[in-house]
């Protein structure tokens, strides 16, 4: 999704989570750590992995209907919020959300991929040590 400036209104204050400015990945994302969850949390509270929280705050795929209904009251936002931009939010924050989708969208699946790695590396270390004992 293409970003465009955000709207400014005739208060002087920008709408950084309107409908012209924001994905549901942004508001998603500002509402979740507005609210003080890491992603790992959210995802635990959810009940869902880590990889589908990354792809719902990247814009990759969206979330059920039963999860968006989880998530909004979890992060005190209606749902419509959540969609659009509109009614009850959370308030903007100072400086802009990510404008560049893409690179987000990069960087969160090299961090998923490189903690993938992690985890395989320890469990691969931890089957060498065992060896080596035997």
């Amino acid at each position: 999704m293409t970003h465009t400036d955000p709207m400014t209104h005739t208060d002087g204050t920008t709408d950084w989570y309107g409908p012209e400015t924001a994905t549901f990945g942004d508001r998603l994302t500002g509402a979740r750590e507005a609210s003080g969850l890491s992603p790992e949390d959210f995802a635990h509270r959810l009940g869902v992995r880590l990889k589908t929280v990354h792809a719902w705050e990247g814009d990759i795929v969206d979330p059920r209907a039963n999860r968006l209904t989880m998530m909004a009251g979890m992060l005190g936002v209606s749902i419509r919020w959540l969609l659009t931009g509109e009614g009850e939010g959370i308030v903007a924050p100072d400086s802009p959300p990510k404008k560049d989708r893409a690179m987000h969208t990069e960087l969160t699946l090299l961090r998923t991929r490189a903690a993938a790695l992690a985890r395989d590396l320890g469990r691969l270390e931890k089957r060498m040590l065992a060896d080596a004992g035997e």
